[in-house]
């Protein structure tokens, strides 16, 4: 009976030993999983705050306010988004920016006193040095509110809706800490909308207690933007924004190298009147006379100092380059 009871307490130790070695790796599995899970997290967040890079230039960019933009930014203590949109544009090196704001401003003043004769000669600054900008980037909010004024995504859409005032506008709140953004991209030449992407961001989306050093990879304080840094609906508005540039680049990757050479050719002008030709060379019997100041549709093709063009009935001949200006 001793003998039986020995064993029989054995077995249960050994049992016992089992199921807690099997409690343990079931601990230990469950602790790697939420390490896996944690890891997974952090890694998003990362790459949440990460500026896509590009190999190449997409073209030259201007970045606007919307028309009719609400200054909702003023109020929370942050820069114009326009601002942050030019951080991420030259972080990125996906486009050369061009300034159409103060920096603009201030060169026109320049060119001012150029003109008036007040610089110092040889500064070389004049007419024809301005680069043109190949595309027009407008960030703006979204409007999910059927309250709110307006319909669409031009403009800042809405007003002050909600219970609370000030509470809601557009497509930020601000007492839930969440954002929805869009990024338009217009081209100069044709004003064809070219490429749209939308971005939302909610306080729980980051995960503040390493958003400083998150935040600071972007290098917004340097950048004279750290409001969006600092302040958590700062925070919410730059993921919003940036979820919707990397879509945008993304969306961009099968734009020309060069926009202006693969735009449609500028109208031309008669200066004074002339012939429309039936081929370069200038024989046979002309397709029919052109007036001084009537507007032509150059094909791109040319012989010379002859251009081929179209009028506006669709007639398709040649005419001599010196008899042409630039449309205005």
């Amino acid at each position: 009976m001793e003998w039986i009871k020995g064993n029989a307490m054995k077995n249960i130790r050994l049992s016992t030993g089992h199921l807690t070695a099997a409690m343990l790796g079931l601990l230990l599995t469950s602790g790697t999983a939420t390490a896996q899970r944690d890891s997974a997290q952090d890694l998003r967040k990362q790459q949440m705050t990460q500026i896509p890079i590009c190999a190449k230039k997409l073209g030259t960019i201007s970045v606007v306010e919307p028309e009719g933009a609400r200054n909702w930014w003023s109020g929370q203590q942050l820069p114009a988004p326009s601002k942050l949109i030019k951080v991420f544009v030259n972080k990125s090196r996906c486009f050369t920016l061009v300034d159409r704001g103060s920096g603009m401003d201030a060169a026109m003043r320049e060119r001012a006193l150029g003109s008036s004769g007040e610089l110092r000669v040889r500064s070389n600054v004049g007419k024809g040095q301005i680069k043109a900008a190949d595309y027009v980037l407008v960030p703006d909010l979204i409007s999910q509110n059927s309250n709110a004024a307006g319909g669409g995504v031009g403009g800042l859409l809405g007003g002050l809706v909600g219970g609370r005032a000030g509470a809601v506008i557009g497509g930020l709140n601000f007492s839930r800490k969440t954002a929805d953004v869009v990024l338009t991209v217009t081209d100069v030449r044709s004003s064809e909308q070219v490429a749209m992407a939308e971005g939302s961001a909610k306080k729980n989306d980051i995960g503040f207690r390493g958003a400083g050093a998150l935040f600071g990879g972007l290098g917004l304080g340097v950048a004279g933007v750290g409001g969006y840094a600092n302040t958590e609906i700062g925070q919410v508005v730059t993921m919003a924004y940036l979820q919707a540039y990397t879509d945008l680049v993304g969306q961009l990757g099968g734009l020309p190298e060069n926009a202006s050479a693969t735009a449609p050719h500028q109208a031309v002008t008669m200066s004074r009147a002339g012939r429309l030709l039936a081929n370069s060379k200038g024989t046979g019997k002309p397709i029919r006379m052109l007036d001084a100041g009537m507007m032509l549709y150059p094909t791109g093709t040319r012989d010379g100092m002859m251009w081929e063009v179209e009028d506006e009935l669709g007639n398709k001949g040649w005419v001599s380059s010196s008899l042409l200006e630039l449309s205005k």
